[in-house]
Order: structure tokens, then C-alpha cells, then sequence
């Protein structure tokens, strides 16, 4: 397929996209997030005076993508602190909020550890709730210097299965900088290639049935002046067929300690063309997605959505007879023989196994802790 698209000089880069800030009007501290939901057609924030309201953002998707779920969960904890509300309860709360994103759960129990050890040390309330928002400040900080890592380290092993440059790459759901406090996951290799003049096509699957591809990475893409086209999720395989596809990059919600990778749903087929057509599948996140107390694929907690995602479109409009019963996990689990490289902040592994993953998690703790 020609591709004809003009694409802007490489260094014209778009306004920051904060997808998420903490800020504190006279009224008193809130967290602010980009509301995902009304995306592309507008932007809007929407603004979280409390845990319940953060919880409901984060159940209905308005704030999203495993990494940012992270940085929003320990917000989450930190304004319950800073308010004055019951921290434990709070914590529980937003830990039970989506379970297959492991972030999530990280970024709560960080910061929740955090006011608690402010308190155990003598700490009085206001000191202990200042412990714990610059706990979550770190941690956000701490996810947008990993994003920059993983877009310089995916673009490197890109380079090296790809030499020559001219990269087709199929992404899937959205994993650009409205997942992440930086440029994101996934989307940030293909955004880094991009920059470096080595992308000639983003194929952007719609993801269904939220389209989070379609509505995000589209709009994401757009912004950044990429050449991208965007497809139905059950038309890959043709492009498979065709030979347009060099690599199919991903994220993660969840790598368990054998490497199975749980992701949006349609992840997985995704891997099995790209196994059966010798295409490298690739997978982007940050140490933080790896769970080690997550023995293998089928010990994740894959949520389930409510099925009117499936048989409604929209604002409610019927696409199926009234009472069909919907299939609807969020996620699905890739094993690992089938994930070429798992790309981190601190280095990748290839080929991914147990041991790989347990030796590279050692290594960013040192780094951490260094």
C-alpha cells in the first residue's frame, strides 16, 4: 500500500497533554483528570473532591491505562489524607476499583504505606497527609521518567529486529500519554520512532467496544502529526496477509511472574497472527506492571464489563434484540511463547521467561533503592 501522507517537520511537538494534576483551589485540594470519556470531541476535565468520585472516574474510564491508574490511585490516597478522610478506608476503596490493572493497587499501597509510616513516627495529621502527597508526587514523577526510558529503549529494539527503518506498526487500544505521566507506553516507541523518521505507518486497531483506539490513539496520533490509519479489530489479519505489518506494539495491564500479559482484550489473537506471520509482538511497560506474586495467565483476576458496553452503542442506542446476553472481559492473556520482548524502563527481556523477569526486577529495585 502507497503511502502518501505529508507528514510536519519531526520537531514540531504538540502541547503537553496533562492527563491528570494535582492542584489545590481555596476550596481546597482536588485532583484534576482529563475526562476520557469525551474524548475525541472535547476536552474536558473532570474534578475529584473525594475518594467516591475518583473511584467512579476510574470504574467508568474517564481516567485509565495501567501506569496512570497508578499515579491516580496514590493521588487518590493522598487527598483522603489531606481532607482528613479514613486513609485505610479510602485505600480499599480505590484498590478494589478495577482489578486486573496492577498499578493501580501499587500506587495505592505505596502511598497509603507512606502516611501510615509518617503516623507510626509521630507525624500529626497535616505532616502525615503532606508525607503522603509527596509520596504520590514521586511516584508521578517516577512514571514519567519511565516512560521516557521505555521510549528510548523500545525504539533501540525496534531498530535492531527492524534495521533499515520504514516501520508499519500495529498498535492496539490506547497507550500514548493519556495512559501515563509522560508520553505513555507503547504509543511513546512508536511516537519516538515517529521523531526519528523511522515510522511510515501507525495502524491503529479501533478497539472494541469502547474504541479506545479510534477515540484515544487516533486523537493522540492526530496531535503528534503521525501517519497512522486506523482499522477495525477483526480486519488485522488481512494486513497480516498482505505483508503490512512490521510489528504489533502493545501494553500491559498486568505481567505475571511466567510473563503471560494480561491487555485490553483482542490482545491475544493479535499475538497469534503475529506468531503465525513471523511479525515480532512486543510488549511495553514499566517494572510496575510486573506481578511476581502473580503466579501465571490463569491466576489474573480478568474483569468483566457490563454487557450493555457490548449491546449498546453510545448514549444508549440498541445494536442487539433486547436481552441478549453479552461476552465482555476487559482483557484478555497473552502466554508468553507467543510475546517477542517485554520492553521496561530498565531494560527488556527476550525471550521472556520466569527467571528473566525475576533478574530484571531485581535489577530496578537496586536502581530504585541506588
Amino acid at each position: 500500500m502507497a503511502d502518501q501522507d505529508v507528514q510536519p517537520p519531526l520537531d514540531n511537538k504538540p502541547p503537553p497533554l496533562p492527563s491528570l494534576r494535582w492542584d489545590e483551589p481555596p476550596e481546597g485540594p482536588v485532583l484534576v483528570l482529563l475526562d476520557q470519556t469525551r474524548l475525541p470531541a472535547e476536552e474536558a476535565e473532570l474534578v475529584c473532591t473525594d475518594v467516591p468520585a475518583l473511584v467512579q472516574a476510574i470504574q467508568t474510564l474517564a481516567v485509565r491505562g495501567a501506569p496512570l491508574l497508578g499515579v491516580a490511585g496514590a493521588y487518590g490516597v493522598a487527598l483522603a489524607a489531606v481532607r482528613g478522610y479514613d486513609v485505610d478506608e479510602a485505600a480499599a476503596l480505590l484498590e478494589r476499583a478495577r482489578p486486573t490493572a496492577v498499578n493501580l493497587g501499587y500506587g495505592v499501597r505505596r502511598v497509603a504505606e507512606a502516611y501510615r509510616a509518617a503516623v507510626g513516627g509521630g507525624a500529626d495529621p497535616e505532616d502525615a497527609a503532606a508525607a503522603a502527597l509527596a509520596e504520590a508526587k514521586a511516584l508521578h514523577r517516577e512514571d514519567a521518567g519511565a516512560s521516557a526510558q521505555m521510549a528510548v529503549r523500545g525504539l533501540a529494539l525496534l531498530d535492531e529486529l527492524l534495521p533499515g527503518g520504514g516501520h508499519r506498526i500495529l498498535t492496539h487500544c490506547n497507550t500514548g500519554a493519556l495512559v501515563s505521566a509522560g508520553e505513555g507506553t507503547a504509543f511513546a516507541v512508536a511516537l519516538a520512532a515517529h521523531r526519528a523518521g523511522s515510522l511510515r505507518r501507525l495502524w491503529v486497531d479501533e478497539t472494541r467496544p469502547l474504541l479506545q483506539g479510534s477515540r484515544l490513539t487516533a486523537y493522540e496520533a492526530a496531535r503528534n502529526g503521525m501517519a497512522y490509519t486506523l482499522l477495525t479489530d477483526n480486519a488485522a489479519g488481512s494486513l497480516f496477509a498482505a505483508g503490512e505489518v512490521d510489528a504489533v506494539l502493545i501494553g500491559a495491564d498486568r505481567i505475571a511472574a511466567d510473563g503471560s500479559v494480561a491487555n485490553k482484550v483482542g490482545s491475544y489473537p493479535l499475538a497469534v497472527l503475529a506468531k503465525y506471520h513471523h511479525v515480532p509482538f512486543v510488549v511495553v511497560a514499566p517494572t510496575t506492571t510486573i506481578d511476581l506474586s502473580t503466579p501465571d495467565g490463569a491466576s489474573v483476576e480478568v474483569e468483566q464489563r457490563p454487557g450493555s458496553e457490548v449491546t449498546e452503542f453510545g448514549g444508549g442506542a440498541p445494536v442487539a434484540p433486547l436481552g441478549t446476553r453479552a461476552y465482555n472481559p476487559a482483557f484478555d492473556v497473552t502466554p508468553p511463547e507467543l510475546v517477542t520482548a517485554i520492553v521496561t524502563e530498565t531494560g527488556a527481556v527476550s525471550p521472556v521467561t520466569g527467571d528473566a523477569l525475576t533478574a530484571l526486577c531485581a535489577r530496578s529495585r537496586q536502581v530504585t533503592m541506588s
